[in-house]
């Protein structure tokens, strides 16, 4: 508003104040305010004629700013207080304190009432404001944090001028919130698609006991996860999206078995039916949950920061299948023993059509309460009962239909199909041509991610939801002169994006203060300055990707002297370095300096295209004034180097004396050498320090009489590691550019760069922490095929049967490099490599099923060859299902699609998009499992049962 900067800090200040008592928050800085004070600049010549010092001034202020208590007077039996009063209540009071008779402060300082030297500027969208930049407390809510404060603020609104506008920007939580509500829907999305999908393979109620699994593991995993330390964040709301299809595997084999049992097996009973169901896959169904699990061991182990972020997700998965092995094994029975039907006759299936006098009391029923809440205003449980209405009629006369022609028409074809395809691979020798042809395909697969050589990336990134412009100008750039930098740089940006672009948010600069790469640092520093542009939410967008404005801006950033700009911008994962970062390490220090540039030289020298603007943390020719005096003559004359330094702050900065009162506010009194003296070192040396001895009263010997300056040069910005100097060399990467191939370019070059002996040149930062990350990525995986062969091996007590399903594993993967190398997608180390992980645990439960079930099918005397081709198709159906559930799953996330069901039924928007921050971010792992769980179904379908047979049958004959 058009309040002032002044009125605008007062209101900051009350703010500030009730922000700052949140339990939540650390801190609530102020930034861009006019900070009023009392100045007292006083003329270095007129108060050395009159004798004076500033010593003097400042005893004079202080000793006439007071009130003092006189004691208490006892007149007529009453006891009064006797006050002396001497507060300054108007700064012409300040200018008429005597210093000496006939001198007063006004004749030798200008007293007024003005302001500190700005120490930093802030603007939202080009007009200056105050800002308060709120620093939440680590491991407090964010949500919760946030709530408060939008509390506080329309509390204070309340009292504030009208024309007073408060503006929240850079509100993390909204993205948080976004992310779980995004995440939290797509678990909903899911579990709808895994559910409709049962029922076409085992009608709607056995559909519904094993979809059942879904709420009740993910329940389950509520309760426990808050008692390991975990709350409710975006890897834990991913986690339970991962295992959305995983969790009814359980179930799907339980009740697929105990349903098949109940309707194959003459004069069986549904408690018998339970009993033998259950039982026979019982081992099964724990092992397979077990090497399922068994992967996601050693992720939780990780190490570094990407380790951390991550470390949500094994705990979160292994808790919830745990949950889901429970349910399986009781609630699952339990349901199937209250509820399991079997299918109708054909007699039936006529008379199924028509609707029963129970449903005509729910329709009954439903359409008064819709019409009852409609009247009210109450939407939700409206439109749910209206939804509820349209389910029940598209399940009376469609979804039975259909699924009914499906497992009549479509299944038992399909069955049979594969069941002829499984015998034709399994007739004589091959077998040995399936396996061949598998490893054949999987070396092409390998050549094929080669030659189309896809990004390499350590986290997936999207669409930016905001853009940073950091600005850094020469050590000792004064704080108007970067302001002024920041407000051309300001101008390009709306150059770029526009006055009035529907898709930006917000656009703020911070000078000074807040202006570090730092979320919110509080160091203040007069060279930098940062424009932070902030983008409306994805689903609101309407132009084009916001990545386009950061090759737009870099684009634009170039041609401003002396400036160094890099554009960055921000991402969902955790904090990684600089893509490129080089460290330089040695002893010597002007070694070092030459040996540093050098190497930026060289870089530059190589014309390695993508690198945005090599930057040194190194700042040469720091400025720097030293004052050096000679400690004889100040010995004589009995100076001592804090005098000196006090005298000089003084003259520069100011000292504060005292207060002056200004209603309930205090403001310093600050007492300061005039402001044309103050940048003049001839002036300032020039300053005399009394000295006392003698009669003859104190001598003012000026400050050059025994100190001179000198200019030196120091070096900044040199870091030590293990007591060793490093300097480091670090850029952004240009739009469009792989910083992998960029770093691989340099360090095939590097050969070529002399180095002396003890100084060593490393790539650090997110390279490093890549490097790390994939390195114990491939451990992971080794660890994770040894827990799973451990597992293996104590089920089956055997080697050749473990081999056969790791094999499984190694075969998978052939799937992951032909889906990323066909739709050119990128790599990413951290998601790509979890998926893979994942995948090794996923795909051995359904080989385990198969080669349970042939071991149980011979055991019982059927004869091998053809217990394998059995064995496949009696378990064709959990197989398909287990993998179509986990796919299906995964699936809204991997193609970004958005619905928000909350809206849906509330008011009737469903918010309905493809794309946003989580489909960029988890694609990437939701992908990975897809092709890997694909691929491994046709595996465990035909090479499974190859295998085998070429592992037993051949050895029979």
């Amino acid at each position: 508003g058009d309040l002032g900067l002044v009125r605008l800090k007062q209101i900051a200040d009350d703010l500030q104040d009730g922000i700052e008592g949140l339990e939540e928050i650390t801190r609530a800085d102020i930034a861009g305010a006019l900070d009023r004070e009392i100045q007292i600049n006083v003329d270095l010549y007129k108060m050395q004629a009159a004798g004076l010092s500033f010593n003097t001034i400042q005893n004079a202020i202080a000793m006439e700013n007071l009130t003092i208590s006189g004691g208490q007077l006892d007149t007529d039996g009453l006891r009064q207080n006797l006050r002396v009063v001497g507060e300054f209540t108007d700064i012409g009071q300040i200018a008429d304190i005597s210093l000496q008779p006939g001198l007063y402060l006004k004749e030798i300082a200008e007293v007024k009432d003005g302001y500190k030297d700005r120490e930093s500027y802030s603007r939202l969208n080009g007009l200056n404001v105050v800002t308060l930049n709120i620093v939440k407390r680590s491991g407090q809510n964010l949500i919760y944090a946030v709530e408060k404060i939008n509390r506080i603020v329309e509390e204070h609104k309340e009292s504030a001028p009208s024309n007073l506008i408060i503006t929240m920007t850079g509100d993390s939580s909204t993205q948080t919130k976004n992310s779980v509500n995004d995440l939290f829907n797509t678990v909903i999305l899911g579990f709808i698609v895994v559910v409709f999908i049962l029922m076409f393979f085992m009608g709607e109620s056995n559909a519904l006991f094993v979809g059942i699994a879904i709420p009740l593991s993910i329940v389950v995993a509520f309760i426990f996860i808050p008692m390991v330390g975990f709350t409710m964040n975006m890897v834990v709301m991913m986690s339970f999206i991962l295992v959305l299809g995983i969790v009814v595997d359980n179930s799907i084999v339980v009740v697929e078995n105990i349903y098949r049992h109940f309707t194959t097996t003459d004069g069986i009973g549904i408690v018998d039916a339970t009993k033998r169901g259950v039982g026979e896959v019982a081992a099964a169904v724990f092992t397979g949950t077990l090497t399922t699990m068994a992967p996601f061991f050693p992720l939780m182990f990780m190490p570094g920061i990407p380790g951390k972020f991550m470390s949500f997700l094994p705990v979160t998965i292994i808790i919830t299948l745990t949950a889901s092995m429970f349910v399986a094994y009781i609630i699952n029975p339990v349901f199937a023993v209250s509820f399991m039907k079997k299918a109708p006759q054909e007699g039936e299936k006529k008379s199924s059509k028509k609707i029963s006098m129970r449903a005509i009391i729910f329709l009954a029923s439903a359409g008064v309460l819709m019409v009852l809440f409609y009247s009210t205003g109450n939407l939700v449980p409206a439109n749910l009962l209206a939804l509820a209405v349209i389910v029940y009629f598209m399940s009376k006369f469609v979804i039975r239909f259909l699924i009914s022609k499906f497992q009549c028409c479509v299944l038992p074809r399909f069955m049979n199909a594969y069941e002829k395809t499984l015998r034709f691979f399994l007739k004589g020798k091959r077998p040995y041509g399936v396996i061949t042809g598998i490893v054949i395909l999987m070396v092409f697969s390998f050549i094929l991610l080669g030659m189309r050589m896809p990004k390499i990336v350590f986290f997936p990134g999207g669409d930016p939801s905001n853009l940073y412009v950091y600005i850094t100008l020469p050590e000792g750039t004064h704080i108007d002169v970067t302001d002024r930098v920041c407000s051309e740089v300001e101008g390009r940006v709306f150059q770029v994006l526009g006055r009035d672009n529907p898709d930006v948010e917000s656009v703020v600069s911070n000078v000074a203060q807040n202006a570090g790469s730092g979320m919110f640092d509080r160091f203040t520093q007069a060279k930098l300055a940062k424009v932070t542009i902030t983008f409306v939410e994805y689903k609101f967008r309407t132009g084009p990707s916001t990545r386009t404005y950061l090759k737009k801006l870099q684009d634009k950033m170039t041609g401003i002297p002396g400036a160094e700009i890099r554009i960055d911008q921000g991402d969902m994962g955790p904090p990684t370095g600089e893509p490129i970062n080089i460290e330089i390490s040695g002893e010597e220090i002007d070694e070092l300096v030459r040996t540093a540039k050098r190497l930026e030289d060289f870089i530059e020298d190589l014309g390695v295209q993508g690198i945005e603007d090599l930057k040194s943390s190194m700042e040469v020719n720091k400025p720097e004034l030293v004052l050096r005096i000679d400690r004889q003559k100040a010995n004589r004359l009995g100076i001592s180097t804090a005098q000196v330094g006090m005298m000089l702050r003084t003259a520069i900065y100011g000292t504060q004396v005292s207060e002056f009162s200004d209603g309930d506010e205090e403001f310093p009194i600050m007492v300061r050498l005039s402001e044309k003296y103050r940048d003049d070192i001839d002036v300032l040396l020039s300053q005399t320090v009394p000295v006392f001895g003698g009669n003859d009263g104190p001598k003012h010997i000026p400050i050059s009489a025994f100190a001179f300056v000198a200019p030196v040069t120091s070096y900044g910005g040199i870091t030590r590691i293990d007591n060793k100097r490093i300097i480091t060399l670090s850029s952004n990467v240009l739009f469009g550019y792989n910083a992998n191939m960029i770093i691989m370019q340099i360090r095939s070059q590097l050969h070529r760069f002399e180095l002396k002996t003890g100084y060593t040149v490393q790539f650090t930062g997110e390279q490093d922490m890549q490097a790390e990350t994939g390195s114990y990525m491939v451990k992971a995986l080794f660890i994770a095929v040894a827990l799973i062969l451990i597992i293996l091996v104590a089920q089956f007590n055997s080697l050749s049967k473990p081999l056969i399903i790791v094999m499984q594993i190694i075969f998978s993967f052939t799937g992951v490099f032909l889906g990323f190398a066909i739709f050119r997608m990128d790599i990413s180390i951290m998601m790509t490599g979890m998926g893979i992980i994942a995948v090794a645990g996923i795909v051995v439960k359904n080989a385990i099923i198969i080669i349970d079930y042939t071991d149980k099918l011979i055991d019982s005397g059927m004869e091998k060859a053809e217990a394998v081709i059995q064995a496949g198709k009696t378990r064709l159906t959990p197989v398909i299902l287990t993998a179509l559930s986990t796919i299906m799953g995964l699936f809204p996330l991997a193609i970004g699609m958005n619905i928000n069901f909350v809206t849906l039924f509330s008011r009737l928007d469903p918010q309905f998009y493809f794309g946003g921050d989580n489909a960029a971010f988890w694609n990437s792992l939701a992908w990975t499992i897809i092709f890997g769980l694909s691929f491994a179904t046709i595996l465990t379908l035909i090479v499974v049962p190859a295998m085998y047979r070429m592992f037993y049958v051949r050895k029979k004959s």
